[in-house]
């Protein structure tokens, strides 16, 4: 390449957009520069020209610059690389102090249970997140707030219910909802993929936070010593008079140890681990709410439209089988059960429990169709979006009727056998298939621009009525009336129930009360969690227990069962109902 360093401006140059001189040729710089010409009032000056080889100079691949006043152009990087967005702004001093708030209170509350102390927790994490958006400018928008309140909610179910499974469903979408609070976003990528930014957020957000930290601590070197002299007084009287008092009371000593956590050496790796969790969960979420990867910039194209024909015949035929289905189905709902089961061979109980889980897996693969038909649907018209409709809108009407089907099967079966823990989940989860359903075809309707949101929003309202419901105790209660009507229990079954069955269970005649509470009043007497680990339920068995107390012993309960080979949710199950 031949050097431009020495090349001569062009004589026809012109002043610059700012009305500042050009520079002086090599070896005259003590030359005065000529007086620039007045520009006309509101005249836009032209760009001066340049060499060609001092127009590619720097550039890959020799391309022309820009001209100063045109739109930008769009990077030619990979798709993923698209996703990425500008470097985000440095971590503020309220950002990093919420972020040591949230660790310091997962080292002190989270190791003795679960409880209001995820709540506790919650609240710094979040505020870091806040406040590291409004350093990079973001704005607080209405989707934003409503999945921000829905995750708060969702973490106050442990501390109202004790059992473990809807508390873990709880906390799971929480953290998809917190995702999408911070990502934003409101198409199917945003859905899908979100919480897989809080997972990258964790290795960028590390190095994110420690320079933050480094440029607060170069800024603000003489301001240090007082806080931690401050700090460490407070803390050193605390402890010095908090012991003195412990030792004068024992009614004090036993409110401060309900209230400050077990600090004894055997628990500090413990301690330690929960404070790494939350050290590192919450640099997490402020570094994705600082700059987030910006999955709406994923697009997905439809697929190829078929024919017609192609497309619209084999949902006809599978509409027509449902309707076949649904004929027979609403034959048998209406009192056709015993020439039905005349002719399978069939028990009553038997023919209710074989036919749900082949409902449930019908409905879901219904969704997928609905999918996949929509992607290949023909498009070119009216004509083609109204057969649309007519045909996935007739499918999704014969879906309701098997969700409706499926759902008395398991009501018969749960009549025959009682209710447990599987069978209200795969309940509640055909319920909120057909829920999804109905908002499937208001999307064909009013548009599906809001059904991605809808469908993430009724399943994380399904999670939290779930919760709030209190599954265990509708176990109890119903496994209890079930009792009242055929004398029929499975005492063992209850007995690993949570806490949350205890008000139901202590309706029970003896001996099957205190043979169904035993093993649930071991498990409270021997958890000594404090206020911020205890469960409203939890709270309120360890009341009903203290008062009325457990009369038998374990080995008393040892005894044949009522339905000692009762197995609640196997294939042989001995009782039906003929």
């Amino acid at each position: 390449m031949s050097d431009t360093s020495s090349a001569p401006p062009p004589k026809d140059s012109t002043p610059s957009p700012e009305g500042s001189a050009p520079p002086p040729k090599s070896g005259a710089a003590s030359e005065p520069a000529p007086a620039a010409p007045a520009a006309s009032p509101g005249a836009v000056p032209p760009v001066p020209p340049q060499p060609r080889a001092q127009a590619s100079a720097g550039r890959p691949g020799g391309q022309r610059p820009q001209h100063p006043w045109a739109p930008p152009t769009p990077p030619s990087d990979s798709w993923s690389t698209g996703l990425r967005p500008a470097a985000p702004a440095r971590a503020t001093t309220t950002t990093l102090a919420a972020i040591a708030a949230t660790a310091l209170l997962s080292a002190l509350l989270l190791g003795d249970g679960l409880g209001l102390n995820l709540v506790l927790v919650a609240v710094p994490a979040v505020a870091a997140a806040s406040f590291a958006a409004r350093a990079a400018g973001r704005r607080l928008r209405p989707w934003t707030l409503i999945w921000a309140i829905g995750g708060l909610a969702l973490l106050g179910i442990p501390a109202l219910r004790d059992a473990g499974w809807p508390t873990f469903l709880a906390i799971v979408t929480a953290l998809v909802l917190t995702s999408f609070a911070l990502h934003g976003g409101r198409g199917w990528p945003s859905m899908l993929f979100g919480p897989i930014g809080l997972i990258d957020s964790l290795g960028s957000g590390t190095t994110w936070a420690w320079r933050g930290l480094r440029d607060r601590a170069d800024g603000s070197r003489g301001r240090w010593g007082p806080v931690v002299r401050t700090v460490g007084v407070a803390v050193a009287l605390l402890v010095v008079f908090g012991a003195l008092f412990a030792g004068a009371d024992a009614a004090f000593a036993d409110l401060l140890g309900s209230l400050i956590p077990d600090f004894s050496p055997a628990q500090v790796p413990w301690r330690l681990s929960f404070f790494l969790l939350g050290l590192f969960g919450a640099i997490a979420l402020a570094r994705t709410a600082a700059a987030p990867l910006r999955w709406d910039r994923m697009v997905i194209r439809p697929g190829r439209a078929r024919a017609r024909m192609e497309w619209a015949a084999p949902l006809i035929v599978l509409n027509l089988l449902f309707a076949a289905f649904n004929a027979v189905q609403l034959t048998v709902l209406f009192g056709g059960y015993d020439k039905v089961l005349e002719e399978t061979s069939l028990t009553y109980s038997q023919y209710a429990r074989e036919g749900f889980w082949q409902l449930l897996t019908a409905t879901l693969l219904t969704l997928v169709v609905i999918g996949l038909a929509l992607r290949w649907a023909p498009r070119a018209g009216a004509r083609d979006r109204t057969l649309v409709r007519a045909v996935l809108g007739t499918l999704c009407v014969l879906t309701l009727v098997v969700v409706a089907s499926a759902l008395r099967r398991m009501d018969l079966y749960v009549d025959a056998y009682g209710l447990t823990r599987l069978r209200i989940s795969v309940a509640a989860m055909e319920i909120w298939l057909g829920l999804a359903i109905v908002l499937i075809m208001a999307a064909g309707i009013f548009g599906a621009r809001l059904l991605p949101r809808a469908l993430a929003a009724s399943a994380a309202a399904a999670v939290l009525a779930f919760g709030l419901a209190s599954p265990d105790a509708i176990v109890a209660e119903n496994n209890v009336e079930r009792y009242d009507r055929l004398d029929k229990i499975d005492v063992p079954y209850l007995a690993g129930l949570s806490a949350d069955a205890v008000p139901a269970l202590d309706r029970l005649p003896e001996p099957q009360r205190s043979c169904a509470l035993m093993d649930i009043e071991k498990r409270l007497r021997a958890d000594d969690g404090g206020w911020f680990a205890t469960s409203w339920s939890e709270a309120t068995a360890r009341s009903i227990l203290a008062e009325r107390g457990v009369e038998r012993s374990s080995a008393e309960c040892d005894g044949p069962s009522r339905e000692e080979d009762y197995d609640p949710d196997a294939d042989d199950d001995p009782y039906s109902i003929p």
